[in-house]
């Protein structure tokens, strides 16, 4: 085991509903029992996509000793698995990321989705 980045839930902030579970394309979020859950340390690689859409907060990603990232046990999570997640919407023109490109954002303190055509706007006004 290494210092590594790995993502902590809250569980005291986690309400369960699900958004940070799209984002992570290794599959190392899950939710159990009604809450957010990292299923297996080796899965999580540590980018944060999921951090950004968390609209409580309840993700974060720390520097602690964590087992190495395995893209083998990624490959195995993922093997004949259905692929189901909660299709995401752009907060300015409500395409899906079955449609355009969709990126977790913050924006003045809100956790939003933005495509890649409506995100010049946010960023220029």
């Amino acid at each position: 085991m290494a210092l590594r980045s790995v993502i902590r839930i809250n569980e005291e902030l986690c309400n369960g509903c699900g958004a940070c579970i799209a984002p992570c394309a290794e599959g190392a979020l899950a939710i159990v029992d009604g809450k957010a859950r990292v299923v297996k340390e080796e899965l999580c690689d540590g980018a944060g996509f999921c951090l950004g859409v968390c609209p409580l907060g309840a993700v974060i990603l720390e520097i602690r000793e964590a087992p190495d990232f395995s893209e083998a046990a990624v490959l195995e999570q993922q093997a004949g698995q259905v692929k189901t997640y909660i299709p995401q919407q752009c907060s300015f023109c409500h395409n899906s990321e079955d449609e355009a490109y969709i990126l977790p954002v913050k924006h003045r303190g809100e956790s939003r989705w933005v495509c890649t055509s409506c995100l010049p706007r946010l960023i220029h006004g």
